[in-house]
């Protein structure tokens, strides 16, 4: 099968999104490509995390932003997925990594293996953001035009956000074949119902989403990044855009695929990339099918 599976944060059916558990899961499941979130810890580290908060995830409050890597690292992020983790995939107090930890994880294993790191905004550091990343992915022998790293360049990078803003930054010294746009569909009004009601932060992330349509359909077209990255619903209402894109010799990862009836959709539609909570057991049931 040509489709390539990618780890949504991870296996993260089985064991809590963005942890050591879950990527190696991923990994020793036979995933192609593990999918992560990043952003900058208060005392300047890209860690794996996929909300500007630690509430939904851990076991308190606050802004990722708000606490240093160590401080972090102190919170009990494992129940998402409330899950037995085995002994050799670490202790509870070691289940969020940094990005230098993840890239670390991947090459001492030695796998070829696929890492798209999506970067997320709005952050308080700007694009700090972004040269935390590319500093973490020079210290391990990125290419920014292959998109190689690792010490066997075992590793192909690629590197994704909603923020328009963000792929351009990037593209100052980053192949634009390495670049996925991510897409959703955001009701502009529930963005102003958000800031009506106090709730400044999350109005922040999805006025991003928001722009991401208009501004990111922009940016495809006009040749800034060689990957699509629209979600399931937004591709088949919008599958007329998705072929074009395809005719044109543009890459597709959608996201987040989890049922087998939309995988048969994509792959039909000629969507050679899958991002989903359940890679192992979607190739599985595609492969029946």
């Amino acid at each position: 099968m040509d489709t390539l599976f990618y780890a949504h944060r991870g296996s993260s059916h089985k064991f809590s999104e963005n942890t050591r558990a879950a990527y190696l899961q991923a990994i020793d499941e036979g995933a192609d490509g593990i999918e992560c979130d990043v952003h900058l810890s208060k005392d300047g580290i890209v860690v794996c995390h996929h909300d500007p908060t630690v509430d939904r995830t851990s076991d308190s409050t606050g802004l990722v932003a708000s606490r240093t890597l160590e401080e972090l690292k102190a919170l009990d992020f494992t129940n998402v997925v409330p899950s037995v983790i085995p002994e050799q995939y670490g202790r509870d107090n070691e289940q969020l990594l940094s990005l230098a930890e993840l890239l670390h994880l991947i090459d001492t294993r030695g796998v070829s293996i696929g890492l798209a790191v999506e970067i997320k905004h709005p952050s308080p550091f700007g694009h700090l953001l972004e040269d935390g990343v590319l500093k973490v992915l020079h210290d391990f022998n990125f290419d920014p035009q292959t998109g190689l790293a690792g010490r066997n360049a075992q590793i192909s990078v690629t590197l994704m956000s909603f923020e328009p803003e963000s792929l351009r930054y990037l593209a100052r010294t980053v192949n634009k074949d390495l670049l996925c746009q991510l897409i959703t569909e955001v009701d502009g009004e529930w963005v102003e119902e958000l800031l009506s009601t106090g709730q400044v932060g999350r109005a922040a992330v999805y006025e991003v989403l928001y722009r991401s349509v208009a501004e990111g359909i922009e940016l495809i077209n006009a040749g800034g990044a060689g990957i699509i990255g629209p979600g399931v619903a937004w591709t088949r209402a919008n599958e007329h855009l998705v072929r074009q894109w395809l005719g044109q010799g543009l890459k597709a990862r959608i996201w987040t695929v989890d049922r087998p009836a939309d995988a048969l959709y994509l792959t039909k539609l000629g969507v050679g990339q899958l991002t989903s909570n359940r890679p192992a057991e979607l190739r599985r049931e595609l492969e029946l099918n």
